[in-house]
């Protein structure tokens, strides 16, 4: 059987993803045998050695020996169902439901596009300046972000209230929201228009598991 206290986290710190995994980690009071930096500013993460570990050349990933890993939701998934708890993802499947899409909306439709990846990309093949690179962020974390607000709501007028995105109990869903807000503050972007989510913010950065694992934590 696979053991975290068995495997190397390969982290970068100002990685979203990898700050997903390790708030999950502190959440549930799991330390991994070691963790290796990989930094994504030099290219460390496109190295040979790395690459074996990681096809897709991006953090975080768990190596477990013969058995590497990548891809942050899918290895949060497996950390939730092995060591179950807290949860993370709720037992009950509407609640999964429900926390799974604010979950995706920005994993999946605000994360790809702004990546490092994507932004190194748009000056490599299009000579975007830092102007250019900070409107399309902008862009794609306005869209992102104006639909989180709306499922926040959605959640608050259905009887979720509390501090958490689905109301009293935290949930993959901040775990991927605070990480994202933390790189909009990062980029100048104004979070006026969205008072759910800097309230979840606020709240959340309140609790150890997700200050002392932030980039700026140190």
């Amino acid at each position: 059987m696979l053991s975290l206290k068995d495997a190397v986290f390969y982290n970068y710190f100002r990685s979203s993803a990898a700050y997903r995994m390790r708030i999950v980690m502190a959440l549930k009071g799991l330390t991994p045998r070691e963790t290796v930096d990989v930094d994504l500013r030099n290219g460390a993460q496109r190295g040979e050695d790395y690459l074996k570990i990681a096809p897709s050349g991006l953090v975080p990933s768990l190596d477990f020996g013969d058995h590497p890993h990548g891809q942050s939701l899918a290895l949060i998934e497996w950390i939730d169902a092995t060591y179950p708890e807290p949860r993370i993802i709720p037992a009950d499947p509407h609640d999964a439901l429900a926390a799974r899409e604010i979950a995706f909306s920005i994993a999946c439709d605000i994360h790809p596009v702004d990546n490092l990846r994507v932004l190194n990309r748009l000056t490599e093949q299009f000579g975007a300046d830092n102007d250019a690179r900070t409107a399309w962020y902008h862009h794609w974390l306005k869209l992102g972000f104006d639909a989180v607000e709306t499922l926040l709501k959605r959640q608050k007028d259905h009887g979720g209230e509390g501090p958490f995105a689905l109301g009293d109990t935290v949930s993959i869903a901040d775990v991927c929201l605070i990480p994202q807000v933390y790189n909009a503050e990062r980029f100048n972007f104004d979070l006026t228009p969205y008072p759910l989510i800097r309230a979840v913010n606020d709240h959340c950065l309140g609790l150890p598991a997700f200050s002392d694992t932030s980039p700026d934590a140190g």
